[in-house]
């Protein structure tokens, strides 16, 4: 049993194997107390004075053979268990190179079959997979490590003749190289399908803001008073900021696209969105330049109609002045009535400066194209005939004055 060469061909048979030898060394102890005891008692039988009922020397060589026996028993032994450990720890080097290789192949066969995601929430879902995963590789690659020092000690020793060990440790080395090409070339493609398609997003939430801009700034709402055109235009001021802000959001566009991977920034789809994206910004900004200006223009008609307003109300109170006053006869009345033209003079004037700032305002907006041009043309005409009846009127009645002095002055010299 103990000079058998049966080593075992797997490791399941070595630990039947170690375990049948255990056995056998407990056998071995018990035997070793009893013949201990045996050579005890047969000394004696040396050492007796007179009768001897053996030759001492028989008895000394007999004793000394079975103890030499059993010590060679015990060398035996002890080599089948060294054998038997070593063999161990052989097959324990070649089913964790197995479990190694299982591993790999289990690895390759997901990274073979995964892809890369179609939007953003599926890729961001596989590359938190893939930090797992790279975890794992972490831990596996300890665990190889250790495995192939194992291998290295085993073949230092050259104790059981270790034929493959070696090959299967380069084997098992260029899988698992070609393992960690293939899990970095995953991760690379993982990281750039994550930078494409958030750039794809970050370009969709651009395009669905400026659209909602060009909603906004397209609006046909002027307002319908000098008060709420005010708060439109105070408004779109700042959404005329929020537009330049974006600007250079808009203008990182083509960089951010040109950092993308090859296969993704070459895409037709993906140049034709930040053409449509920058075409669309320009829009924008066109428009609201325009509206900018049409709420500007608004807002003149509207304090052009209220500065309307406000002289058609004085001219209405000079017109009933005028007409209904009747120019006196004597001389005292005549020059009241004189001091108060010299006044009316003085307001003519200063209204006079506002009907001109009026028509030039008309004026501008007409040249501009404004869509009430007409309205705001009949408004002024209205304005400036009115204006020309008082003026017609002041002259009547100062003529009439002149007159009346004329003849006062003349009975006076008489």
């Amino acid at each position: 049993l103990l000079v058998s060469k049966d080593l075992g061909k797997h490791l399941l048979e070595v630990e039947d194997l170690l375990q049948k030898h255990g056995l056998l060394e407990a056998d071995i102890s018990a035997q070793t107390e009893r013949v201990q005891a045996l050579n005890a008692a047969a000394l004696k039988f040396s050492e007796l004075e007179g009768y001897q009922p053996c030759d001492p020397q028989i008895i000394c060589n007999r004793v000394n053979h079975v103890q030499t026996c059993l010590e060679e028993l015990e060398e035996l032994a002890a080599k089948r268990r060294k054998e038997l450990e070593d063999s161990r720890q052989l097959w324990t080097f070649f089913q964790e190179m197995e479990e190694a290789e299982a591993w790999i192949r289990e690895k390759e066969k997901i990274l073979a079959s995964k892809t890369c995601g179609r939007d953003l929430s599926s890729v961001v879902t596989l590359t938190n997979k893939h930090k797992t995963m790279l975890g794992e590789l972490g831990n596996r690659r300890a665990l190889l490590h250790q495995t192939m020092k194992k291998g290295e000690k085993i073949l230092a020793k050259k104790s059981l003749g270790p034929a493959g060990i070696q090959e299967k440790m380069r084997e098992v080395c260029l899988r698992w190289k070609k393992l960690e090409e293939i899990t970095g070339l995953h991760q690379q493609r993982l990281e750039d399908a994550l930078n494409f398609f958030q750039f794809s997003a970050e370009t969709d939430d651009l395009v669905a803001w400026l659209q909602d801009i060009y909603r906004i700034v397209s609006s046909d709402d002027f307002g319908h008073d000098d008060y709420s055109s005010q708060a439109l235009l105070r408004k779109h001021r700042a959404v005329v900021e929020e537009v330049e802000k974006h600007r250079a959001a808009v203008l990182s566009l083509r960089k951010q696209l040109a950092l993308l991977a090859p296969d993704h920034r070459q895409g037709v789809d993906v140049q034709i969105r930040v053409v449509e994206v920058e075409q669309l910004y320009g829009e924008v900004v066109e428009v609201a330049v325009l509206r900018t200006q049409w709420l500007q223009d608004a807002l003149a008609v509207y304090r052009m109609f209220s500065e309307v307003h406000a002289c058609e109300v004085w001219l209405d109170e000079k017109e009933q002045w005028l007409e209904k006053m009747e120019v006196p006869e004597e001389l005292d009345e005549v020059e009241v009535v004189q001091h108060r033209f010299e006044s009316l003079d003085q307001e003519m004037n200063s209204v006079m400066g506002r009907i001109l700032d009026v028509n030039q305002v008309v004026q501008q907006l007409v040249d501009g194209g404004h869509p009430s041009s007409d309205e705001v043309r009949s408004c002024q005409d209205h304005l400036n005939s009115r204006w020309n009846r008082v003026v017609e009127l002041v002259e009547t009645k100062k003529s009439q004055l002149s007159s009346v002095l004329k003849i006062q002055n003349f009975l006076l010299e008489c």
